[in-house]
């Protein structure tokens, strides 16, 4: 009895167009000799959810979505499960409830979606529209090119065309070894998909049969090499969340550090969008995780099993990488450290996250007055009535895993940012989180979060911050007494939400610096 939890839904581009994939792992399930039980999971998309009060429910809802499979799951007695997932909160939540569960199962992410075209460039639905909405308010561009872009950016079914959150944590979840050799980069409109479904259906019936559980495979080693992944292709900061969350369910402790200890001795082998010019597409075209694998070879471990039946080194020998301008070799990257950089000081004692592959050279040491916002909307309106100055610090706080509840993705406030030509003069930290689509020098998870009391509650107009990504500090350069007399002073603000799911999750949910999950 297998079960096929299911994200398909008619509300995000990422999931429209399941319902083929459905029938083909229903159809290989039934070909292994195993007998298909559909349900379904609700998803959330945060493109839609994005700058407004709906993007409080993105974050919570992988929560939801874990708690969910665990309760159908446990119910009906499954014997094994197959996760047909693709988006940025979906993927994590199933997988959560996979290592929570401990049954044979195995996780088939859907694809990305091809690029859009509009005068013969190349174009992705989170770059090219969210920075866009600021270079027309700025008045480089006009309502009719945007509106183009806006119905050009999207040519079909799929997850963003870059390395955003939803594509990073299906390039994680393979090289984690949960999915098919392909499955990752595989696009959403291809034969292979199908064919990957299908192979998917057959093979979750073997490893009931075999036994072979997801904690057999989710061990730390296999959760070093997914880090070493996320660092080689530049991936969203959301995995710093979510990889954590995951360990955390399969019974491992993860720490926030392993990432920056992972980064510093893995290079950034691609260049995808946001802080490249590569897309999904190209990267599936030139070998996808096999042949990123393959470069990676000698700083992975190699023994890790997968649920294949292969190790990732037997998976790394066998690739072939097709473009090895898309994906280099480790003596030939585009950066010589990972994609995620870790940050602490007196301004994040718990840590924060920053994805310094997207961050131009010269801004890796910035100093800025700080300019201060309670809140995403309240930061929108100075961004976009062009009220924020060159050598700035724009902080957003009480948008933390508590403080949002939720905590809310910045990727308006940033596109924005860049959109008005300020990407190289502005920094922006927070203690909510960035979509996948963020570039520049902007800082999430600050944690101990400001509804915690953390020192970013207590950051004033005017006070000097200082950004040092060599020396992966982060200060608040305010006399130490100054800020003992100003946390004298402050007391927690009213919530923002104190009713229904949000206001169980504020009560309930960790630091983000611990992934933001529910603890026992």
């Amino acid at each position: 009895m297998i079960g096929l939890v299911s994200s398909q839904n008619d509300l995000i581009p990422g999931h429209i167009f399941m319902q083929p994939l459905e029938r083909a792992i229903e159809n290989g399930i039934y070909a292994g000799g195993g007998t298909s039980f559909k349900f379904s999971v609700p998803g959330i998309c945060d493109g839609i959810a994005m700058g407004h009060s709906g993007m409080h429910y993105s974050l919570a809802s992988r929560e939801l979505i874990a708690d969910m499979i665990e309760a159908v799951v446990s119910a009906h007695s499954l014997d094994g499960i197959v996760l047909l997932t693709n988006c940025d909160k979906i993927t994590p939540g199933m997988i959560m409830a996979l290592g929570r569960l401990n049954i044979p199962g195995i996780v088939v992410t859907a694809g990305p979606m091809m690029s859009g075209r509009f005068n013969n460039k190349k174009l992705s639905l989170v770059r090219d529209t969210f920075e866009a909405m600021a270079q027309c308010e700025a008045g480089n561009l006009t309502e009719g090119e945007l509106s183009s872009l806006e119905e050009r950016t999207c040519p079909g079914a799929g997850s963003c065309q870059g390395l955003y959150t939803a594509n990073t944590m299906a390039c994680v979840t393979e090289t984690l070894g949960l999915s098919l050799p392909g499955c990752g980069a595989c696009l959403a409109v291809v034969s292979e998909k199908v064919r990957i479904a299908h192979q998917s259906g057959i093979r979750v019936v073997d490893l009931v049969r075999e036994n072979i559980l997801p904690r057999d495979i989710l061990t730390m080693k296999a959760f070093e090499n997914a880090i070493a992944m996320d660092m080689a292709l530049g991936g969203s900061t959301n995995t710093a969340l979510h990889i954590p969350a995951i360990a955390y369910e399969a019974g491992i402790d993860l720490p926030l550090e392993l990432f920056d200890k992972i980064s510093r001795k893995t290079p950034h082998i691609t260049n995808i969008r946001p802080g490249g010019e590569y897309f999904m597409e190209d990267f599936y075209w030139a070998g996808g995780v096999p042949a990123s694998l393959k470069q990676l070879k000698s700083l992975i471990n190699t023994d890790c099993m997968t649920l294949n039946g292969k190790t990732i080194g037997q998976i790394a020998d066998e690739a072939v990488v097709y473009n090895d301008e898309v994906i280099r070799t480790i003596n030939n990257p585009f950066h010589k450290l990972g994609g995620i950089a870790v940050l602490t000081g007196n301004l994040a004692p718990d840590k924060c996250v920053i994805k310094q592959s997207a961050v131009n050279e010269k801004m890796r040491v910035f100093k800025g007055k700080a300019r201060v916002f309670n809140s995403e909307e309240e930061a929108m309106k100075v961004i976009l009535n062009a009220d924020i100055q060159p050598d700035s610090v724009v902080v957003i706080r009480y948008e933390g895993p508590k403080g949002g509840p939720g905590m809310r993705e910045m990727l308006s406030p940033t596109a924005s940012i860049v959109g008005m030509g300020l990407g190289d003069s502005v920094a922006l930290i927070t203690d909510g989180r960035f979509s996948g689509g963020t570039r520049g020098p902007c800082i999430g998870h600050i944690s101990p979060e400001a509804m915690e009391g953390g020192t970013i509650a207590i950051v004033e107009d005017g006070d000097e911050i200082l950004i040092d990504l060599n020396k992966r500090k982060l200060e608040l350069l305010v006399d130490e007494k100054v800020l003992a007399e100003r946390k004298q002073k402050w007391t927690p603000p009213t919530p923002k939400i104190n009713h229904g799911y949000l206001a169980r999750y504020a009560k309930l949910v960790s630091s983000a610096a611990k992934g933001a999950v529910f603890t026992k």
